[in-house]
């Protein structure tokens, strides 16, 4: 090779000197789950569940407990009576019992577990107060709205031996299962660095909800819904928007980061708090009077099972519609995963050509160079390299029928849950991080022993 050779020239080469080539494949995943084929269950075996809370999140709950066999709604609790005419459609039934006190369902000698869908600032105090009662409970994701009342509810769980299972449900996803099975393998060799993202372009999708056109302090116990939180005078916006202010809600970190946060460490077997988290962001579209960013950015740095560390960012945007996913990369390659789909794509991790840096040599120890590189390296056809790229196919790791149907299978059965409050605390500390960063604008840790986040 007589002619100076550039570094694009040099990648070109690749394929007559690396002689790689991509091999592909499609595998299909858990065509039919236990819990859509159709069983008869007598009436001793069914478990009767009641729901605390059947606003947006609550009544698809609802609706998709009903649809698994054996599972039947005992009573339903709601601060909006609406909800509880909703309650009873949903149900199909005129007489369910309905009830704004949720203490009610508690003392039901006849419900087995509970449902919570609350807000995030009434996590807390119906998770220990239903444990409390010898009940089992699934809550709706993020566990808790800080970091002291997942201690709480920790040690709750711990102290009662009840069932607690949040409802970040990627954990029970099979194509969730399929990727930590190939990182736990090792397809992906030495673990780099994980990135997550998803995007929003819609008031929906920036929480901006229409409230009930009904909604009054006559049919809502407006004060108790406030709980311990400052009182304000009534708000409908406030009641349907929650999400938006930190003093009930946790924001996009909460309601977004904290299922991909959850599913992350769940494929890389990761059941701690992040060592440390910087994250940035602001309201850049969303201003509409809420005080949690709509554009929130985060850094985090975990210890892996491997005794490494590994850096796991996440985007997050209300202002720009981004497909869902994250990739996961290592140094045999790299796992892409979509709600419907991953794919793992091998990298060789070796030169495909020639070093660039070989310009700079003078010419005769540069075609010398050049001549012993292709000995060592090219290879005839029959002996090329393949990059193996598979793809598994499965169910939406969104649906939220294999989470409910795990759990309901655990209070008959007393299996441990994944997603318990230990886990459910990890994945929420994530995003209490992600957001006292924001707002602290510096880097934050968690201190084990103080139970608390540090600057």
């Amino acid at each position: 090779m007589s002619r100076h050779v550039s570094r694009r020239d040099f990648i070109s080469l690749s394929a007559s000197a690396a002689g790689a080539t991509i091999a592909t494949k499609a595998i299909v995943l858990d065509p039919t789950p236990i819990w859509a084929t159709p069983q008869t269950v007598a009436p001793s075996d069914r478990v009767r569940f009641g729901i605390i809370g059947i606003g947006m999140q609550g009544n698809g709950l609802m609706a998709n407990s009903l649809q698994l066999p054996g599972i039947e709604c005992a009573a339903a609790c709601d601060l909006y009576d609406g909800r509880h005419t909703l309650a009873r459609e949903i149900a199909n039934s005129p007489t369910l019992p309905v009830t704004r006190r949720y203490q009610d369902l508690l003392n039901n000698k006849d419900i087995d577990c509970i449902i919570a869908a609350v807000p995030d600032h009434w996590h807390k105090q119906i998770v220990v107060d239903t444990l409390s009662a010898g009940k089992d409970v699934y809550c709706e994701k993020p566990m808790s709205h800080s970091p002291a009342d997942g201690v709480d509810m920790v040690a709750a769980e711990k102290k009662t031996g009840r069932i607690v299972q949040v409802g970040s449900q990627r954990v029970s996803s099979a194509l969730l299962t399929k990727a930590r099975e190939l990182v736990h393998e090792g397809a992906l060799g030495d673990l780099m660095m994980v990135e997550g993202v998803l995007g929003r372009n819609d008031p929906n999708g920036a929480w901006e909800y229409p409230p009930p056109p009904d909604l009054s302090p006559e049919n809502l116990d407006w004060n108790t819904w406030q709980g311990t939180v400052p009182k304000v005078p009534f708000n409908p916006n406030i009641f349907a928007r929650w999400r938006c202010w930190k003093e009930y809600g946790t924001g996009v970190a909460g309601d977004l980061l904290v299922h991909l946060m959850s599913g992350a460490l769940y494929v890389l077997g990761v059941n701690e708090p992040p060592k440390r988290a910087m994250a940035m962001g602001g309201i850049l579209r969303w201003k509409d009077g809420r005080n949690m960013p709509d554009v929130h950015n985060t850094i985090f740095e975990y210890a892996t099972t491997q005794g490494t560390n590994i850096s796991v960012v996440m985007r997050l945007n209300l202002g720009t519609d981004i497909p869902e996913g994250y990739r996961f990369m290592g140094s045999k390659g790299i796992l892409d995963v979509t709600s419907d789909q991953i794919t793992f794509t091998s990298q060789l991790g070796k030169d495909e050509a020639p070093s660039w840096y070989a310009g700079s040599f003078p010419k005769a120890l540069r075609d010398a160079y050049y001549k012993q590189w292709h000995e060592e390296h090219d290879m005839p056809l029959e002996r090329e390299k393949t990059i193996e790229a598979t793809t598994y196919k499965g169910a939406n790791y969104n649906d939220v029928k294999p989470h409910l149907w795990n759990f309901f299978q655990s209070v008959k059965s007393r299996q441990p849950v994944v997603e318990n409050a230990v886990f459910g605390h990890h994945a929420a500390l994530a995003c209490h991080m992600a957001n006292e960063s924001y707002f602290r604008k510096s880097a934050v840790y968690w201190d084990e022993q103080a139970k608390a986040i540090n600057s």
